[in-house]
């Protein structure tokens, strides 16, 4: 914040930091390099005053020094008029400084009508002015954090894949739930919630079931005690809401007078029939860290995932946070930093800081069972202890979605992850080996060398019309394909060699018509690699992942010279109608 006034900077740096953001600590260079050129009396740190007085040419020289700093992201400016200030001479510097860095600038300009002109100058050359520096402030801070949401939005998450298409994990998982939902139950057990995590590698303590009393005693000698006793029930969610747990129990004795005052309070308060026994498990040391992790779903964005803070008063501390599966490592740790217990987790008051990478991973873990079961409604682990540098689920609970309900209208995850299935290989007729998979972040810069190599009529082929090649290489289009949303718009790419001689040699394209059930197509294949099946094999690639989005038609326009793409369509059984006078066709395909 570079200033000729100290009060507007503090109101722009009482801003700043209330929304979020920081004011950089200056390097020595640069505080050297101010000292030689600002009065003595300077604020010597940031903000910057430079004092009333403040010529043009020293705005802009002390402008210039912290642009440079590499510890600044963004430069906010404020002038209040004085005597001796240049209003529209420091405008000038300042416009030609902006544009000559990356780095966002902003202004201040404080005066009312009379810094108009200034204005319109800053504004002309892109430099966006505003009347009070805490607005001014306050936008930077929604600049960055924007930013800062698309990069993560980038960092597009990934299921586990195997040829199977589900995971071993999965698919233990999946047996469970499928299990529970056969014998017309919606709730899990302990015991099955449990399984059901473990499936997924996350830690939990050994829980074994008692259907009478000495069942229960063998289990607690056999665990060693003290033990902790649960009812086991297939419709109570919330076990200490009727007296349904017992705590270090340390004596057989004691087994037995669990068993017995958990099965009479879980009958008067929820009925005898709830009572199918206990679950018996080896009571956690004391100490440690209580978490909880969640998920449900909302009505507008589907399943949900909750972090923070757990144990018995978890209502009512009400500190957690919300992020949407799946997670990769750095959302997890994001969605971890925006609780207040995550202080504790980092360490405090003699306390280590816990593994704050397996813990990330544990709910990445988490976030792919919510994503990949889909027919689980309502997920939670709580308490979640974490204890030198172990973590452990002490309790969960797993509710399904009505087993009436179809499952095609099952809620959808509000950011798709890559669509692993559509991975395959092929052979082409020539025995050349082709990795067909949907497209990547990381693929831009192949595509750049993939265009770079197509030919005049394969580009008009493909686009109906001449597109130059850097219009069809710049960033933010190919940004926009690469960081694809995989509902809406799926681009396959064919994938040649391994390691450092890798290369796309074709692409195939479904985008989903907007309010409708339809999409359309579009295939180019490299020029080196046409006359090989490819094409064909592209085509039939996007029939199928069609098929599989349940869509009902897919289109495309194909020139009316184009005679290899529309030979390829009536093969795989396309309508072909002309389009127009112009002699384009239109292909279609009900699927």
């Amino acid at each position: 914040i570079v200033t000729n006034a100290g009060g507007p900077a503090a109101l722009a740096t009482d801003m700043l930091v209330t929304s979020g953001g920081k004011v950089a600590a200056f390097t020595p260079e640069t505080l050297a390099a101010l000292d030689q050129l600002l009065p003595a009396a300077w604020s010597h740190g940031n903000p910057v005053d430079i004092l009333g007085p403040a010529s043009a040419d020293m705005y802009a020289g002390t402008i210039d020094i912290v642009l440079r700093d590499p510890s600044t992201d963004g430069l906010l400016v404020v002038l209040t008029p004085q005597a001796m200030t240049e209003i529209d001479r420091t405008a000038d510097l300042l416009c030609r400084l902006a544009q000559s860095s990356a780095k966002p600038v902003l202004a201040s300009w404080m005066g009312g009508a009379s810094l108009d002109a200034a204005r319109a100058t800053l504004n002309a050359a892109g430099v966006p002015t505003y009347d009070y520096p805490d607005a001014a402030a306050r936008a930077f801070t929604l600049m960055w954090q924007h930013s800062d949401r698309l990069r993560m939005l980038y960092e597009r998450p990934a299921l586990p894949h195997t040829d199977g298409g589900i995971g071993c994990g999965s698919q233990a998982a999946a047996e469970i739930v499928s299990a529970v939902r056969s014998a017309g139950r919606v709730l899990l057990t302990e015991v099955e919630s449990k399984q059901v995590l473990a499936a997924y590698g996350i830690p939990t303590v050994e829980t074994l079931t008692a259907h009478n009393e000495e069942q229960a005693v063998g289990h607690a000698e056999a665990l060693g005690y003290p033990v902790v006793l649960k009812v086991l029930s297939e419709t109570i969610t919330h076990k200490s809401d009727v007296g349904g747990v017992c705590l270090d129990v340390h004596d057989a004795a004691a087994v037995r007078r669990a068993w017995h005052a958990i099965q009479a309070s879980v009958s008067e308060k929820a009925g005898a029939s709830q009572f199918l026994g206990v679950t018996v498990q080896p009571m956690a040391p004391r100490g440690g860290i209580e978490l909880i992790l969640g998920s449900s779903i909302d009505p507008q964005f589907g399943p949900v995932l909750l972090f923070g803070a757990g144990g018995e008063w978890v209502e009512v501390m009400k500190d957690r946070a919300l992020g949407f599966p799946p997670l990769t490592a750095t959302l997890a740790h994001r969605l971890m930093e925006e609780t207040r217990i995550y202080h504790a987790l980092t360490g405090v008051r003699g306390h280590e800081s816990v593994d704050l990478d397996s813990l990330a991973q544990l709910l990445v873990s988490f976030s792919h069972l919510v994503a990949e079961q889909r027919w689980i409604a309502e997920i939670d682990i709580n308490p979640l202890v974490v204890r030198a540098g172990q973590f452990l689920a002490l309790d969960a609970r797993i509710v399904l979605h009505p087993r009436d309900l179809d499952q095609h209208h099952l809620p959808r995850l509000a950011i798709r992850p890559y669509p692993a299935e559509y991975v395959s290989h092929i052979r082409l007729d020539s025995g050349a080996q082709i990795l067909l998979r949907p497209i990547r972040p990381e693929d831009e810069m192949m595509l750049i060398a993939f265009h770079s190599a197509l030919s005049e009529q394969t580009v008009r082929f493909r686009y109906c019309g001449q597109i130059s090649l850097q219009a069809r290489t710049d960033h933010d289009r190919l940004v926009r394909i690469c960081f694809s949303d995989y509902d809406r718009e799926l681009v396959l790419v064919a994938e040649h060699g391994n390691g450092t001689t890798r290369e796309l040699v074709g692409v195939g394209r479904l985008n989903r018509l907007h309010g409708s059930n339809e999409a359309e197509f579009a295939v180019v294949v490299s020029d080196e690699w046409q006359g090989q099946g490819l094409g064909t094999r592209l085509m039939a690639s996007l029939i199928d992942i069609g098929r599989a989005e349940n869509l009902q038609q897919i289109s495309g326009i194909i020139l009316a010279d184009n005679a290899v793409m529309l030979r390829i369509c009536r093969r795989l059984g396309f309508r072909i109608d002309r389009e127009s006078e112009a002699g384009d066709f239109i292909a279609k395909l009900i699927l």
